[in-house]
């Protein structure tokens, strides 16, 4: 997001904070529900990934788009403001406490060569591989790839190449936002 609009997105954390709480709310709805754990997991990560991308498309179409011509400072502020405005939402909505995850997950240890890891730690390098192999892909091998190789280079070149910036930057941000629904889904696994 950074190389393409050259704005530090301060609300980035807060909308994987967002993620992560979407996750726990709906896998503790429905923990009792006799599903397997990775299902569970699953559908948690869907449901983070669709409100955190839902979110920071319209944090960028409201927040962001409008001041994108304006001085650096007003960006910068409206930011923190969006930073502040997320604490303070997600505060009212799930309380200020201490949240755990349920244990979905076995938790067995692997003896490997020596060393010891689990289902857990498995699952945390496949799901991060994963996502960087396919981050990877998209920059390099797609036509939105280099749309936004573009933009980030140039935008008012890019958009006379035909490239529309405003729509890949969208798409950035809601990459950005199922990148950070991901990142909230390997740190529930950690937690387990």
């Amino acid at each position: 997001v950074y190389g393409i609009i050259n704005l530090i997105n301060f609300a980035h954390g807060e909308v994987l904070m967002v993620g992560a709480l979407t996750s726990w709310t709906v896998i503790t709805l429905l923990a009792g529900a006799g599903l397997p754990g990775w299902l569970l997991l699953l559908i948690g990560l869907l449901a983070a990934i669709v409100v955190c991308a839902t979110l920071n498309y319209l944090i960028e179409k409201i927040a962001y788009r409008p001041l994108r011509t304006a001085p650096r400072l007003a960006p910068l502020i409206t930011a923190m403001g969006m930073s502040l405005l997320l604490q303070t939402l997600a505060m009212i909505i799930w309380k200020p406490e201490y949240k755990s995850f349920p244990i979905l997950l076995p938790s067995e240890p692997f003896h490997i060569g020596g060393a010891v890891i689990n289902l857990t730690q498995i699952l945390i390098l496949v799901v991060t591989a994963t996502t960087l192999a396919g981050l990877m892909w998209l920059v390099n091998r797609t036509k939105l790839g280099r749309a936004m190789r573009a933009t980030a280079e140039n935008p008012r070149v890019a958009a006379l190449m035909g490239v529309k910036p405003d729509m890949v930057i969208s798409a950035t941000f809601i990459i950005g936002a199922a990148l950070a629904a991901s990142g909230c889904s390997k740190s529930q696994i950690a937690t387990l």
